[in-house]
């Protein structure tokens, strides 16, 4: 800034206008200008010696001095609103000139707004490249990290393999621990995840598991049928990650790789005799987990999920109930047999082979899709 006060007495001193520029490294008509308002305001050397710079500046310049203050937009705020379907810069700069408006501030103008957003987000490493929308997508996956259970009877270590589900917007997770990675433990993770969330997102990227996808070609991707039903229970899409593309599930993957340390590292040392005693002990880790403090920004997960929350689908008025499919031909009694166990059919499909799925609790006959009854499932003794 220049020094104004100084100009004013070096001139009283008689030093003339190029040596004072020289002095003080302005230019010679800066000094007469402030010579010239001096003269027309009334102010003198010794007057000015009794005030701070920027008092004479604003007793000089009043029009200059009374610049506006620009409103800074909350940019962190403005970036969790970008991520949210069909937000735009400008729309937020309309709101942001609106806030600016009521409360008596001067906002800056789009070019700007979007210059300092652009300056955020490389000062943050903020992104717009990964379009991370609340309660659009769940990724899963099993860690490739596995922990323990101590057989009672003969002391031998079981596997327990840990599945991880995580909310890319959020990276709110939920982690749970099963005895085998097979198709039921896969679907069961799933739909324990979704209550725990409370309810659905639109797409849940899973792997390329056998559990999940049957067969994947350049041009289709066919899932196994288990799976797709689950999907469409919850009205959710299954899209599984590319092959060889790990930015399609990013977020579970760097996930894993934390909570392989939090949680299964730290209990590593820990004995367990049976699968709930583990998940009681990973529930709880994983608690602390999403309550865990960011590291680079304010906040924890849990307290982004609380946003995110409410853009989830609701839950079904039923959990997903695991099936498997048999074939079964309709014998001239009008019965099948499964399992060792006869259900009856309508007599009018005997002889024709028809689908059978079987959950835990019911039986449905199914021929072209069409289902043509149902049964309560019955079990004998030995499997009781």
């Amino acid at each position: 800034m220049t020094n104004y006060k100084e100009i004013l007495r070096l001139h009283c001193l008689g030093i003339n206008n190029s040596q004072i520029a020289d002095a003080l490294g302005c230019s010679r008509s800066t000094v007469i200008t402030v010579q010239r308002r001096a003269s027309e305001v009334g102010l003198t050397h010794q007057k000015a010696a009794t005030m701070s710079n920027k008092e004479v500046s604003r007793a000089l310049f009043p029009n200059e001095s009374s610049k506006p203050a620009y409103k800074m937009p909350d940019y962190d705020y403005i970036n969790r609103e970008m991520a949210k379907s069909g937000m735009t810069l400008q729309l937020l700069w309309f709101e942001y000139c609106d806030a600016c408006s009521d409360s008596g501030n001067v906002p800056y103008q789009l070019t700007q707004f979007k210059k300092h957003y652009r300056d955020y987000l490389q000062q943050t490493k903020a992104t717009m490249h990964i379009a991370r929308r609340p309660g659009e997508t769940m990724e899963v996956d099993w860690a490739g990290q596995t922990t323990f259970i101590t057989d009672t009877d003969n002391g031998e270590l079981i596997p327990a393999y840990v599945f991880v589900a995580s909310l890319p917007y959020s990276g709110y997770s939920y982690v749970e621990a099963f005895l085998s990675q097979n198709q039921e433990a896969w679907i069961t993770a799933h739909v324990n995840a979704y209550r725990f969330f409370g309810g659905v997102t639109r797409i849940v990227v899973p792997d390329n598991l056998k559990t999940g996808v049957e067969k994947v070609t350049k041009s289709e991707t066919i899932l196994n049928r288990s799976y797709q039903e689950m999907a469409q229970h919850y009205d959710t899409a299954a899209i599984p990650a590319r092959v060889k593309a790990p930015n399609d599930k990013s977020t579970v993957e760097g996930t894993i790789g934390i909570i392989s340390t939090w949680i299964l590292a730290a209990i590593r040392n820990q004995q367990f005799l049976s699968l709930h005693e583990l998940n009681l002990v990973i529930k709880q880790k994983l608690h602390d987990f999403n309550h865990k403090p960011f590291q680079k920004k304010e906040g924890n997960r849990a307290a982004l999920f609380a946003e995110e929350r409410m853009f989830l689908l609701p839950l079904p008025a039923k959990p997903y109930e695991y099936s498997t499919l048999k074939i079964a031909t309709v014998q001239y009694n009008y019965h099948i047999s499964v399992d060792g166990q006869n259900y009856s059919v309508p007599f009018e499909y005997i002889k024709r082979k028809v689908d059978v799925r079987l959950t835990r609790n019911t039986v449905e006959v199914l021929c072209d899709n069409d289902r043509i009854c149902s049964h309560k499932r019955l079990f004998d003794r030995a499997s009781l």
